[in-house]
């Protein structure tokens, strides 16, 4: 798909909107020291979602903003917070929340080091890590945290957390957020927040349920969306190997081993049990691989997560908490050993290769029962899954 029919598409919203694009960060009215940091991270210009989201965000709007994976969401509203942040006042003044802590974990890190010349305090508030510790940064004051809903109300209800400064309440991977898991939660939180707070609601995929849930808690947003057969991510190449059953995907993977090292590679399983096994077979087998599903302690995912980010380890076998909005810029690849059971997390498992604009490849491991879930993907997202070609190490 061609960058002119995405540019297109936006000006329909930006026609029913009237939104204004900003080609470049400079005139976006950001403040000095905010401008200083976006450099210094190594943004050089802003991505079709920045021009178009940040100014209303820096302006008090609420804002509904969808694009696909790695095209710079997390950036798009650290700005925002970051441009409407008093850093003087040492109270929390913007609120973060993300389905998973390690998304939570990356988002403080984001906005630290965009905020880096901002003196801003950023605190990652989320689950598995010491009550105390968080009790103690929060009562120190800071200015932004981010968090996952659990710990979040929990810190709230101690009185911990105050709330009374906040202005601006972030959604990221709204979509999940607003799932049946989180959405009690969200609404508890929400109803603690002072009248008139400013919500921001981003993911890569907005269901048109969700779209109609935001009514009840946001005021004339403005929406910058991208159609659903935009989604498909440029620069991904996605193809399947027909498996004839479930039990020739272990040989199928180890004879790819040394394709996924070239690079870094996620392979996704649907559960936990699944991924444990994997990994046993695989190592088994004397395969290097890492595992991490939403079971383990958080001081061991940590220490994955770690390990996979510096490139000590080459290949993670993870389930879908890690299919979201997790950001390792060398992984290139992407494996599917099942088929994902929600068509949305399709999306977002291929996003976690090719990110901001790189190169990536999919690869989806269909046995005869998997065929008309492929198809269902295809015909969602309008995009074609061809079979994978002998030299795939090529295009890696």
């Amino acid at each position: 798909m061609s960058k002119n029919k995405l540019d297109e598409k936006s000006l329909e919203f930006e026609t029913s909107n009237s939104i204004k694009v900003i080609n470049s960060f400079e005139d976006l009215n950001l403040r000095d020291e905010l401008l200083r940091g976006i450099y210094n991270y190594g943004f050089e210009k802003p991505s079709a979602i920045q021009q178009r989201a940040i100014l209303p965000i820096t302006k008090g709007r609420d804002v509904i903003a969808q694009s696909q994976s790695g095209t710079g969401k997390t950036a798009t509203f650290s700005m925002g917070v970051l441009q409407n942040i008093d850093s003087k006042q040492r109270e929390t003044q913007a609120l973060v929340l993300s389905p998973t802590r390690e998304l939570a974990s990356q988002t403080q890190k984001v906005i630290l080091a965009l905020g880096d010349f901002m003196n801003i305090q950023a605190h990652a508030c989320i689950g598995g890590k010491k009550i105390s510790d968080d009790i103690r940064k929060l009562e120190q004051g800071v200015h932004v945290v981010s968090g996952t809903p659990g710990r979040v109300f929990d810190m709230i209800k101690r009185k911990s957390l105050r709330v009374s400064n906040i202005k601006m309440l972030v959604l990221d991977e709204s979509d999940e957020m607003l799932a049946q898991g989180f959405k009690e939660q969200i609404y508890h939180i929400y109803r603690y927040l002072p009248p008139g707070t400013q919500v921001v609601l981003v993911s890569a995929t907005l269901p048109a349920e969700v779209l109609e849930l935001t009514q009840k808690f946001m005021t004339d947003p403005v929406r910058i969306l991208v159609k659903r057969d935009e989604i498909t991510l440029e620069g991904i190449k996605q193809f399947f190997i027909a498996v004839e059953k479930e039990d020739w995907k272990f040989e199928t993977l180890c004879d790819l081993y040394e394709t996924l090292t070239i690079t870094q590679a996620v392979i996704f399983c649907n559960t936990r049990r699944k991924a444990n096994w994997l990994t046993d077979k695989m190592r088994e087998a004397n395969f290097t691989v890492a595992c991490m599903h939403g079971k383990m302690p958080q001081k061991e995912r940590d220490e994955i997560m770690d390990e996979f980010r510096s490139g000590k380890s080459r290949v993670l076998i993870t389930t879908d908490v890690w299919a979201r909005g997790i950001d390792v810029q060398q992984v290139s690849l992407v494996i599917n050993y099942d088929l994902p059971t929600n068509r949305e997390n399709y999306i977002h498992r291929i996003g976690r290769g090719g990110r901001y604009g790189r190169k990536g490849v999919a690869i989806n491991f269909v046995t005869e029962a998997d065929v008309g879930i492929l198809r269902d993907i295809e015909q969602y997202y309008a995009t074609s899954i061809d079979e994978m070609p002998a030299e795939v190490s090529e295009l890696v």
